[in-house]
């Protein structure tokens, strides 16, 4: 059975009783004059009135039942429908006991169109009705009472369980209109929310293609700033010390040298950063070590002495820990290079649990902090918003403390998460 079954049954049992409510009235006036005719009962009102009484009769239904279907729920107008049929049914079987099988739709329309505390007096007149019927008559019923009461009784039993039946599938009928339109409620709620789920299922869509934008763009940039910013810088920096020593062929060449090696480092770590690949020290060794060459290559370069240490037990980070915490360290010496004016800087990698602690400490000409931190910085520069928005990437902190003549000390704290040890 199909979820549809169920409403069609209801549908086509409700045409059926709605057929036998306007059809079958018709049929039992119908027989019953043709047996008053055919087969007349002695002081009946002859036949002449009897077909004017059913006549009118058929006419009472036609307008009521027939003509106007509607009506049936207008309840004052069907009880006086409902009282005009059993007084035509009183004089019918009061002319003809063969009316009997007229008399009973009493039963019928006393369910659609009577309210329920007025059943029963319907269901009892037509009893009496049906019974006078079937003891002969009136005058019949009249002379031999007791035997019409047994009648009446029996009719009413019989008229009572039908009844009761009638009612527990009324009951039934209403529970079962009220279960459908509380589903078809139910549906049009669900669909309106599956409606509102694919709206925000939509706009959820939306606001991630955005988010993946704008992190794409935060990280080109931050990218582009750790390569192409600083090796230009350095570039820079090399070819006016060599402007300046042009006349000092050695240190001229030194700092040509210095400045194509930048370039060409620049290069392939711009084209690394496009492919969102690791930086190659990394790829080629582990955190300590790179940190160890690029102290070891920041100190050839500027002529400043760059310390690196290591302490706790070393172990493999995640790789995007281990990118945060390099690109930290290339920043903190590229602005050390560029405002710092140092003699000395130290660098400290602490393994320390589930933290992992970078500390860069110069000597330097320092600055004074405000905060916050990504609102300024010496020479107007990108450097420290970089730095902060890659460790607060990763769950980290970024603590900047200086003071004019005091030097500098950055240190990035971010989570030990664990990375494969190739």
């Amino acid at each position: 059975m199909t979820s549809s079954d169920g409403p069609d049954r209801l549908t086509n049992w409700r045409e059926r009783e709605a057929r036998v409510f306007r059809v079958l009235p018709y049929g039992g006036l119908v027989l019953g004059t043709l047996l008053a005719l055919v087969v007349p009962t002695p002081k009946g009102l002859g036949a002449g009135p009897t077909l004017a009484v059913a006549v009118a009769t058929g006419c009472w239904i036609a307008w009521f039942v027939t003509l106007h279907p509607g009506w049936q729920s207008r309840l004052k107008l069907m009880a006086v429908y409902y009282a005009g049929l059993l007084a035509f049914a009183a004089v019918l079987v009061a002319a003809s006991p063969w009316y009997g099988f007229f008399a009973w739709v009493g039963y019928i329309h006393a369910f659609p169109v009577l309210p329920k505390r007025w059943r029963i007096a319907g269901v009892t007149t037509t009893a009496a009705l049906v019974a006078t019927s079937q003891g002969g008559g009136l005058a019949i019923a009249l002379s031999h009472w007791p035997l019409w009461l047994v009648l009446v009784l029996f009719n009413l039993g019989a008229a009572g369980s039908v009844s009761w039946f009638a009612m527990v599938g009324e009951q039934e009928d209403a529970k079962r209109q009220r279960l459908m339109a509380e589903l078809g409620e139910a549906n049009r709620q669900l669909t309106d929310t599956v409606r509102e789920n694919a709206g925000l299922h939509a706009q959820l869509l939306t606001q991630a293609r955005e988010a993946g934008v704008l992190d794409e763009r935060q990280r080109m940039a931050r990218e582009i700033h750790d390569t192409l910013a600083q090796g230009l810088t350095g570039i820079i920096t090399q070819l006016e010390a060599a402007e300046q020593t042009r006349d000092r062929s050695a240190d001229w060449r030194r700092h040509v040298d210095n400045a194509l090696a930048l370039a060409r480092e620049s290069l392939t770590e711009a084209r690394r950063s496009v492919r969102a690949v690791r930086p190659e020290s990394l790829e080629t060794a582990r955190l300590p070590d790179a940190l160890v060459e690029l102290g070891e290559r920041w100190s050839a370069l500027h002529g400043v002495r760059a310390e690196v240490s290591v302490t706790g037990q070393a172990h493999a980070l995640h790789p995007e820990v281990e990118v945060t915490l390099l690109r930290t360290a290339q920043e903190s010496l590229a602005n050390v290079a560029r405002h710092a004016g140092a003699s000395r800087v130290g660098l400290t990698l602490s393994y320390m649990g589930d933290v992992v602690t970078l500390d860069i400490r110069d000597d330097g000409v320092g600055f004074t902090v405000v905060e916050p931190l990504a609102a300024r910085q010496p020479a107007g520069g990108y450097g420290l918003t970089v730095m902060r928005q890659r460790v607060t990437q990763v769950g980290g902190e970024l603590a900047v403390e200086s003071e004019p003549g005091g030097g500098t000390a950055v240190s990035a704290s971010v989570p030990a998460l664990a990375g494969s040890a190739g």
